[in-house]
């Protein structure tokens, strides 16, 4: 939907400003990511919190009705938290359309007895808390994929590990996708590639990172970065839509996560929550749009990779013992 009236990129607001002599200055080349998608494209799209498959309906509806082009679709309470009819749904929905569906592996530390989760330092927050968690996990992934699914979604450093050595070694199918929860995302460039090494092929890194923060990952990293444009409250409720075409430009290759601020937790999901899951999703859905929208007003919005894209590239692992 890009306006026929735009000739060329300009930052918001950039000629009314510029008459008035508050033009901003130059953007620095040499902050721009130098890096894409492999197969083409500098961004890709993901609508998180899709709980089920009733959810997953109307987020592709409402996606539809909007033109709101979507790579990847997210789950947040787990693959516990679903029957196999129920995931089996979502992997064929998905699946008719090309988009990537992720769900979120087992247990996390917020959720069990471990009461340090609960203090103000939040403790070992959404890890997995002893061998039973992360066998947990690991238990999610199999079953996940025997299903379909060819994305999973990891808060553990040590689980990513694992489940990095499972798919090496043949115990998960060689083409799924690991990806970093934002509830433990790196917020330094050091972090952020020993995350690439523990076998992450897309990483969610912290909605509040400036825009100096993602230009230091870039110099280091060609991971896919996940961030989310609106980050739900849990997560600091950021609102970063004006920024989307710098956000694009330094962070290359990147997921626009279309979040919701000022909206209920749901995790972990259920029936209960119904009414307020529905109503989210399709609201994430017009979220995505509006950002979307901006990108065009502002000449920004070329160079999204070919829908249907999923696969990371070529990334740095470190050596697995034999």
């Amino acid at each position: 939907m890009t306006d026929a009236s735009v000739t060329a990129p300009r930052r918001p607001g950039e000629q009314a400003l510029t008459a008035l002599g508050l033009g901003a200055p130059a953007l620095d080349p040499a902050d721009a990511s130098p890096r894409s998608f492999p197969g083409g494209g500098r961004w890709r799209t993901e609508v998180p919190s899709c709980e089920g498959p009733e959810a997953l309906a109307v987020v592709l509806k409402e996606a539809s009705r909007l033109d709101v082009p979507v790579h990847r679709i997210s789950q947040g309470s787990g693959v516990w938290m679903l029957t196999d009819a129920e995931i089996t749904e979502m992997v064929e929905a998905t699946a008719e359309r090309d988009i990537e569906l992720c769900l979120f592996t087992g247990p996390r530390g917020t959720w069990d007895i471990g009461g340090s989760t609960r203090t103000d330092s939040h403790g070992a927050g959404p890890r997995a808390r002893g061998h039973d968690a992360v066998a947990g996990c690991v238990e999610d992934a199999v079953r996940a994929t025997e299903l379909g699914v060819k994305c999973l979604l990891v808060a553990d450093e040590g689980v990513l590990w694992t489940l990095h050595r499972a798919r090496a070694a043949g115990i998960l199918p060689a083409d799924t996708t690991l990806k970093v929860s934002a509830l433990v995302g790196p917020v330094n460039p050091a972090s952020f590639v020993v995350h690439e090494q523990l076998g992450a092929d897309s990483i969610n890194v912290p909605s509040d990172l400036t825009l100096a923060h993602l230009t230091e990952i870039r110099r280091v990293s060609a991971a896919p970065m996940d961030m989310y444009i609106e980050a739900p409250d849990d997560l600091g409720g950021y609102v970063r839509m004006y920024e989307v075409a710098e956000l694009i430009r330094r962070g290359a290759p990147v997921y626009l996560k279309f979040g919701l601020a000022k909206a209920p937790g749901i995790y972990p999901y259920g029936h209960h929550l119904r009414e307020v899951a529905l109503s989210t999703a399709k609201e994430r859905v017009r979220r995505g749009r509006l950002a979307l929208d901006l990108l065009a007003r502002h000449g920004a919005d070329g160079g999204m990779a070919p829908l249907g894209s999923r696969l990371p590239g070529d990334l740095r692992r470190f050596d697995i013992p034999s």
